[in-house]
């Protein structure tokens, strides 16, 4: 357990400085180790998988909002250029 709090402390102190798919790495990966270390003392294999899964979350989030944002624009120089 204690080991489980360390990788949490460090995870933690990387987060707070990290951008948003490094923010997802390592959210992932203190869910995943703290589930890996629940399922079996497979905190390593369960960080390094939800790294992965996080950071994948991250990057299609910012694609989302990306394309939302793309779409709010078009949409408001459709509305400006539109005849009166």
């Amino acid at each position: 357990m204690n080991k489980s709090l360390k990788i949490l402390a460090i995870s933690l102190v990387l987060a707070s400085g990290a951008g948003a798919s490094q923010a997802g790495c390592v959210t992932g990966a203190v869910v995943g180790g703290v589930a890996g270390h629940v399922a079996g003392h497979h905190a390593l294999l369960g960080a390094a998988a939800g790294c992965v899964v996080g950071h994948e979350m991250a990057v299609k989030k910012k694609r989302r909002l990306a394309a939302e944002r793309a779409a709010r624009a078009q949409q408001a120089q459709g509305q400006w250029n539109a005849p009166h």
